[in-house]
């Protein structure tokens, strides 16, 4: 973004002023569309973290209006979401405990928002909207199948008809099939849970541009209206006419506490799901995401629902693909779904009152397929087996540890993962291949000519606490395997980024042992920040300026010359390399 000041921070002000006429059919159409989708879901998800479902209606509305104002993609939807649910529940019902007040567990999420959304904004204006991206792609997608496999075990009993008082997914499980087999099953809820879930899957499959969601809703709240089943199966129940007064949540200091470790693991896994979706979207109409200024506008969405007794929000994947195929141009989209919502609350809030338990446990089951991506576990299967491990790892943290638990694995993974790949990274012993220009690796070029004397070693990492040694230790194993005395090393260093203290004191020592056995140590294409480094450390000096040479055919040179060597180059057969070092 280029504008300064206040306006930097809330770009829906200068969306609305530069607002284009001919967007405004496109906009309508695609907000009257996610407006089908907005009211049972955002009911069915309140029930999923265990809130009475007009608290969703309540979050839907304040998160598209804010993020509207202050979020700065085009097309991404936010609100309450699947993924969300089973966290928001982990964080607020062991607060409550069985049983609990409905209006405690209500402050609870929204001081659960208030506090995510402080977050959001601060890490938005302190432009570190990057650490989102700390978790990796196989562990986000572990952590949401697991996320997903909770869902569904938290969604079987309402399907079913009863309820389990178990707080652990696999303790739900266990509960689930013993209240089956005790004949606890409602068959008229089942039925109504089932035909609802099947309509929306098969909307989906054959006619996506209908909205399945909504007919499922509406034709089972119509059936269990007409056929006076509202005695027979869980239903929603009495939904407050009206609009919530502006409330700030009061919870006790110690659950503020407890709520405030929880919504900063909420908030970077939804960030970093909301970095890649707004990413993906921008893309596709020729935009750049700002990731720090999504944050903003995620964290003005969660403050403003959480001082409405709403619950923290997310950016929504399936909604945003319904807004974005329905036309959808700017957050007018959001604003409309909104104005809609507003108006079932403000008008029609009674004819949700027979919606089927069943049905809304139906809805987030649905939501639960599209989170299960199954396709990328298939492809890391075949392209990276190790990565394979980290997901699937993620995902039994999730269902074993529970899904609060289960963010702390997921960035431990990453970061693990991280660590073992610049802890023992690639490393290659250079060569001379005729015909090809350049310096190659002799482990996967055999063939290839090495220069008498001199060793060629490549480090595919940054040179730092926990691979300094490694370092070292390989670069004497490799002056020990040459089949005559090595004279000069020399480090081809373009991937080499840092040095740390570690690494400068390994790198010393390295230096000084080599010396003392009459060898000199090089480096090649080092970058100016890591030689800045060094300087700083004093080991550039002892180095030698004149050991710092710009590319690795320079650094042949200055070898031959310094040595007398006599080598033929296996590409035109002259005493020196006749090519630009790759």
């Amino acid at each position: 973004m280029n504008r300064s000041g206040w306006a930097r921070w809330v770009p829906g002000v200068a969306a609305a002023r530069g607002y284009r006429r001919g967007d405004l059919r496109h906009d309508l159409v695609a907000g009257l569309v996610l407006s089908a989708l907005l009211v049972p879901q955002g009911m069915a998800y309140a029930e999923l973290a265990g809130l009475p479902p007009v608290t969703g209606l309540y979050t839907t509305v304040l998160g598209l209006l804010a993020y509207a104002l202050f979020g700065p993609s085009k097309t991404l939807v936010v609100g309450p979401d699947s993924s969300l649910g089973p966290m928001i529940a982990a964080a607020i019902l062991p607060l409550v405990g069985a049983g609990g007040d409905p209006a405690q567990a209500i402050a609870l999420a929204g001081m659960l928002a208030l506090l995510m959304g402080v977050i959001c904004i601060l890490a938005g204006v302190a432009r570190i909207g990057a650490l989102a991206e700390l978790l990796s792609m196989p562990v986000r997608v572990g952590y949401l199948n697991g996320i997903a496999l909770v869902i569904v075990v938290s969604q079987l009993p309402k399907l079913f008809g009863f309820s389990v008082d178990a707080t652990s997914t696999v303790g739900e499980l266990r509960e689930f099939v013993d209240a089956v087999a005790d004949g606890a099953t409602n068959a008229t809820a089942l039925l109504l849970g089932l035909l609802s879930f099947a309509v929306i899957v098969a909307f989906r499959r054959f006619l996506p541009k209908v909205p399945g969601v909504l007919v499922a809703v509406v034709g089972a709240t119509a059936t269990v209206s007409l056929l006076d089943l509202a005695g027979e199966v869980p239903v929603v129940g009495t939904v407050p006419q009206g609009f919530p007064e502006l409330t700030f949540p009061t919870v006790s200091f110690e659950d503020a506490v407890a709520l405030a470790v929880a919504a900063l693991g909420i908030a970077f896994v939804t960030l970093a799901d909301t970095t890649v979706l707004a990413r993906t979207f921008a893309a596709k109409v020729g935009d750049v995401s700002d990731p720090n200024q999504d944050m903003v506008g995620l964290g003005a969405a969660n403050v403003a629902a959480g001082l409405f007794q709403g619950f923290p929000v997310s950016a929504s994947s399936s909604r945003t693909a319904v807004a974005f195929s329905s036309g959808a141009r700017t957050q007018l989209v959001g604003v409309v779904g909104a104005a809609v919502v507003l108006a079932v609350l403000l008008s029609a809030s009674d004819l949700l009152s027979d919606l089927p338990s069943a049905t809304l446990a139906a809805v987030v089951l649905a939501a639960a397929l599209m989170l299960f991506d199954l396709p990328v576990l298939s492809r890391l299967w075949r392209v990276r087996r190790s990565e394979l491990v980290l997901s699937m790892a993620a995902l039994v943290g999730v269902v074993v540890f529970g899904v609060l638990e289960g963010i702390v694995v997921a960035i431990a993974l990453s970061l693990a993962n991280f660590v073992r790949r610049v802890w023992r990274p690639y490393d290659a012993e250079l060569g001379r291949l005729v015909g090809r220009k350049g310096y190659h690796d002799v482990r996967r070029h055999p063939d290839a000519d090495l220069i008498p004397g001199l060793v060629l070693y490549r480090w595919d990492a940054p040179v730092f606490f926990a691979n300094a040694d490694e370092f070292s230790r390989r670069i004497r194993e490799s002056v020990a395997n040459q089949p005559e005395a090595v004279r000069w090393v020399v480090v081809a260093a373009e991937p080499i980024t840092d040095v740390d203290t570690t690494g400068a004191e390994v790198l010393e020592e390295l230096v000084g042992d080599l010396e003392s056995e009459g060898r000199v140590l090089a480096f090649a294409e080092l970058k100016g920040p890591v030689k800045d480094r060094l300087r700083v450390y004093g080991l550039y000096d002892k180095i030698g300026d004149e050991h710092f040479l710009p590319t690795l055919g320079t650094a042949i040179d200055a070898y031959l010359r310094a040595t007398g060597v006599e080598w033929d180059d296996p590409i035109d057969g002259s005493g020196g390399p006749a090519s630009p070092a790759r």
